[in-house]
């Protein structure tokens, strides 16, 4: 059985970055499957960092979500990381020739409630030609990239298995933490999402506020009446790497209608594996590989899963939620 970076004929640079982040996930399972996790997940350890405001909306940074920036500073191979924990990108290395975006650990406020939680990452090239720029403007722009320039991207599921999924563009393929030796273990190569699932994926609690067409596109879906005669079932854990991983195995869809969900180091990301895998993923109106950035927080509406699936999401038009009553939870 294959391990990962066992293989041949990848980029030794882009290599060295893939064993740096499979380092950062094997310590970032470990700690989760440790007591210390939710022993310290009240304590002021795990609270809220002075660079992010408790307004923001973005999960507070916990000892965990640091550890992978590390990684990435000590492969030599990154120039620039971003992450949902800061609030600007860092220029760590002149020669890197690599920009990783990434959000170490999605759904941390899920620790206490042992639901699965994962990280999410991005591999760009560094732009050569934004060198000669100052610090901050180059760190800005290179992490600004289109996720159609994405040269690798996946992510990592802390469940009842640890599991890594990755592309770099020539073919997704799932990895299991193999705990009697330590390593990722190939378990799924060349994954391909199914065409059609019948499986929808959303917290539909909050219909109410949702427009017209994507109130349709449920109700059709729910009793059969959409393009697949069957009805859909809905499975929905509220932790984005565990429903797209579902989604990827099973098909069907996964979505959050508001804009809620990051451009950069989430939707870019799943977005490009997603493709890879040959499912779809957009923001009700447009591809989301084709949207171009604008700042490292932006935040966007997500639809990704079976190709089938979301072009005919697409044919209820009005999708995206704008009403939008800031949830608590």
């Amino acid at each position: 059985m294959a391990y990962l970076g066992s293989s041949s004929g990848l980029d030794e640079n882009l290599a060295i970055v893939i064993l740096h982040l499979q380092g950062a996930v094997k310590e970032i399972a470990a700690l989760l499957a440790s007591p210390e996790a939710i022993l310290s997940s009240d304590s002021t350890s795990f609270s809220s960092s002075p660079s992010v405001a408790p307004s923001s909306g973005r999960d507070a940074p916990k000892p965990l979500d640091i550890i992978s920036a590390s990684f990435y500073r000590s492969s030599r191979k990154v120039a620039v990381v971003a992450s949902e924990e800061e609030d600007f990108p860092v220029w760590i290395d002149d020669h890197g020739p690599f920009v990783a975006v990434f959000d170490p650990l999605d759904g941390s406020r899920n620790i206490d409630a042992s639901i699965p939680t994962g990280t999410i990452f991005g591999i760009y090239r560094r732009l050569e030609e934004a060198d000669k720029l100052p610090v901050e403007e180059k760190a800005q722009l290179n992490v600004l990239q289109c996720g159609s320039r994405l040269v690798a991207s996946g992510y990592a599921l802390y469940s009842s298995a640890t599991i890594l999924c990755l592309t770099v563009g020539q073919g997704t393929q799932i990895f299991m933490l193999d705990r009697s030796c330590g390593e990722f273990k190939l378990v799924k190569p060349d994954v391909k999402v199914p065409e059609r699932g019948q499986i929808y994926s959303v917290n539909d609690a909050r219909y109410f506020d949702w427009p017209q067409g994507l109130r349709r596109y449920i109700d059709d879906i729910r009793r059969g009446k959409g393009q697949f005669p069957k009805k859909y079932s809905a499975r929905y854990v509220c932790s984005l790497v565990a429903d797209v991983h579902r989604t990827i195995l099973y098909g069907g869809i996964a979505m959050n209608p508001r804009s809620h969900l990051r451009l950069v180091y989430e939707g870019n990301p799943l977005g490009f594996l997603m493709e890879d895998a040959g499912g779809k993923a957009c923001d009700g109106k447009r591809r989301i590989l084709d949207i171009q950035p604008v700042e490292l927080h932006q935040r966007l509406p997500l639809f990704l899963g079976s190709s089938e699936d979301v072009l005919e999401l697409e044919t209820y038009g009005d999708v995206q939620q704008v009403v939008n009553p800031g949830y608590e939870v």
